[in-house]
């Protein structure tokens, strides 16, 4: 997947401060480093260091790979995102 344009995270489609200091704090600190990772991962890492982490930060995380709004994905795929999450729990 190609690196959106902004360098920073916080200039990605729905990352503000508060998420980007978030990733920042896991290692993600660059636009080329949140689309080079695994989205479910880095969910997992940020509910394993910020356990309040809702699951609107996995759609925000996918939507700022794909330049797209958080709301998007959730809208389009959070049944096939919930069933990954399972599969992934389960595993």
């Amino acid at each position: 997947m190609k690196p959106p344009k902004p360098s920073t995270l916080e200039k990605l489609p729905g990352l503000g401060p508060k998420s980007s200091a978030m990733l920042q704090q896991i290692g993600i600190d660059t636009a080329a480093k949140l689309c080079a990772a695994d989205p479910y991962l880095l969910y997992r890492q940020l509910k394993q260091t910020f356990p309040s982490t809702s699951l609107n930060m996995l759609y925000a995380i996918m939507g700022a790979q794909e330049n797209r709004h958080w709301q998007e994905i959730k809208r389009e795929r959070r049944l096939a995102i919930l069933l990954r999450l399972e599969e992934l729990d389960r595993s």
